[in-house]
C-alpha cells in the first residue's frame, strides 16, 4: 500500500480528544492490533495546523507509541506520520477517503513539566 509522509515541522499540533482503543469491527467490538507487534492500536484525534488552514486528523498509533497525559488541548509531537489513501465498496456504495498513521504521539507539556 502507497504511504505518502507527512511533514510535521511547520505545524502546531495539539489534541482533540484523548486516545481511545481503535475499534477493528464495530459488530462484535474487538479491537485493532498491529499486525507486526500485536500491540493495541489507539486513535488520537488531533488539532493539526498549518500554513494558515486547520484540520482534524484521526491518527492510529500502537499505545505503546503513546506517551504523556494526552488530554483536549495538550500540545504534541508525533513521530513518523504518513498519509495512506484507501477506497472500498460496501453494500455496493464505494467509499475512500485518507487513513493517518503514526509511530509515536508524544506529549510536549510533559517534557515541559520535567524540565521544570
Amino acid at each position: 500500500m502507497r504511504q505518502i509522509p507527512v511533514d510535521t515541522s511547520a505545524a502546531t499540533v495539539m489534541v482533540a480528544q484523548p486516545p481511545q482503543p481503535k475499534v477493528r469491527d464495530r459488530r462484535t467490538g474487538e479491537i485493532a492490533t498491529d499486525a507486526e507487534t500485536g500491540a493495541t492500536l489507539m486513535t488520537v484525534d488531533v488539532m493539526f495546523a498549518a500554513n494558515g488552514e486547520v484540520e482534524i486528523l484521526s491518527v492510529t498509533v500502537p499505545q505503546p507509541g503513546i506517551s504523556g497525559e494526552l488530554v483536549m488541548g495538550t500540545p504534541v509531537a508525533i513521530t513518523g506520520l504518513v498519509a495512506r489513501p484507501w477506497e472500498n465498496e460496501f453494500n455496493g456504495q464505494r467509499r475512500h477517503g485518507i487513513s493517518f498513521r503514526a509511530v509515536a504521539v508524544t506529549s510536549l507539556a510533559a517534557g515541559t513539566a520535567k524540565a521544570a
